[in-house]
């Protein structure tokens, strides 16, 4: 699930007789007494199954291990994430643990004084054993969540499907995934699931347009400047027209969600009614949780973004997100000692099986066996550089702002110029 996704209890929380609840707002949070009972809220993003299931073991293992600790956990639906911490922060009360994107969106929460300073606080094995994964969390310098998984996004797609058109291979350009879909509109099959209803999910293709004619240095200065000046922006946006003009997505997609139920978006993909999707690495677990019998899917597979032809990106280049958690700034020390706890390589391989996903622990990632994962974890490793989801490292405003704009395309209201002037005027606001 994006946490891209890709990843809890509101934090009001009460003094009990013997008992101090620590909560990440107000006089109570920070100031309790260190050593003392606590507990801490937390948000995550999985609202079922194994993923959920993960959070509740994993809590109690804490708990066994720290008496005096206790966890209020709420599951907040992906999508309703950004909005409820955004409330979060603007009224004070934090939840103790909480899950963050990175990029601009980590950026703010930072620049607001309601997130913790890790830095000091890793332990030796998440230091050792993160790699990169921990740079996707730092600002200024510092760290401020622990990653728990790596989610490059790509091309998932049903083999059976695409044996049923009688598609060899999978196609590496553009003009061949255009040639792909009419194979699978020949023989009745819709192409390409898209849940364009949470709109984020649409602006995926904009993104991977946008990689694909940008050059790394325009991608990567995203991060310090939201310049769009560069024509490969609107080089992408029309790539995007053109491409939706071919009519690649299934019927009523603008109304549908990504990842809710068997209508879906990753449920088309389940149930072998759509054969392809652009989405996170999450993906494969959440295909999983939709299958009939909620197994993972047989014949899943998956392959990178196809090349732009004349584009200025690296066709290698791969754009996703880092699942990570943080400590807000009022939460009792217990928070930063058991996110490295949810760091070792026991809880990141039952992290990674739970959400079938990449763990950002590198030593965990030997227990990836889903055969749709493993291109995905190859492609990674050989990929010229990767890249934050764009609506991340934008931050909220701008990236929603983006977001809309995809889909206002989509729907046939709007063009390549409106994409890059909506994220111009919407970067001018700050």
């Amino acid at each position: 699930m994006r946490s891209r996704r890709s990843l809890a209890v509101t934090a009001a929380l009460v003094m009990g007789l013997g008992t101090l609840t620590a909560c990440g707002s107000g006089d109570e949070g920070g100031s309790a007494e260190e050593g003392g009972p606590v507990t801490l809220t937390v948000w995550h993003n999985s609202t079922t199954g194994p993923g959920k299931q993960y959070w509740e073991d994993a809590t109690a293992a804490y708990t066994e291990e720290h008496p005096d600790v206790d966890f209020e956990i709420q599951s907040i639906q992906n999508e309703d994430m950004d909005g409820k911490l955004q409330t979060a922060v603007n009224s004070g009360d934090m939840p103790d643990v909480f899950m963050a994107r990175g990029g601009q969106k980590l950026a703010d929460i930072v620049a607001s004084g309601n997130v913790k300073d890790l830095t000091g606080t890793l332990s030796d094995e998440a230091k050792d054993t993160m790699g990169a994964a921990l740079s996707a969390f730092t600002v200024d310098g510092k760290n401020y969540a622990m990653p728990l998984a790596v989610l490059p996004g790509g091309m998932f797609y049903s083999q059976d499907l695409y044996d049923e058109a009688g598609v060899s291979g999978t196609p590496t350009t553009i003009d061949e995934l255009e040639q792909v879909d009419a194979q699978l509109k020949d023989a009745g099959i819709e192409p390409i699931a898209l849940g364009a209803k949470a709109a984020w999910p649409a602006a995926h293709w904009f993104y991977f347009f946008a990689l694909r004619e940008c050059s790394q240095e325009t991608i990567e200065s995203l991060s310090t400047s939201a310049d769009f000046s560069d024509e490969c922006w609107l080089r992408a946006g029309q790539d995007l027209e053109d491409f939706a003009a071919t009519e690649p997505f299934h019927e009523g997609f603008l109304t549908t969600d990504p990842q809710e139920g068997a209508g879906s978006s990753a449920g088309l993909i389940a149930n072998h009614e759509a054969a392809m999707e652009l989405m996170g690495g999450w993906n494969v677990g959440v295909i999983a949780s939709l299958t009939p019998d909620q197994q993972p899917l047989d014949d899943l597979g998956w392959f990178p973004f196809p090349e732009v032809e004349g584009g200025e990106g690296d066709p290698t280049a791969m754009m996703g997100g880092v699942d990570g958690f943080s400590c807000s700034q009022d939460s009792p020390s217990a928070c930063e000692d058991f996110l490295n706890f949810i760091a070792t390589k026991d809880q990141q391989e039952q992290y990674a099986e739970a959400y079938q996903t990449i763990p950002a622990n590198q030593d965990a990632q030997e227990v990836v066996e889903d055969p749709a994962l493993q291109p995905i974890m190859e492609a990674y490793n050989d990929a010229a550089y990767v890249s934050t989801w764009m609506d991340t490292v934008l931050g909220q405003n701008v990236g929603n702002a983006l977001n809309t704009a995809v889909v206002e395309l989509l729907a046939g209201q709007g063009d390549a110029a409106g994409i890059v002037s909506t994220m111009e005027t919407a970067a001018s606001r700050g």
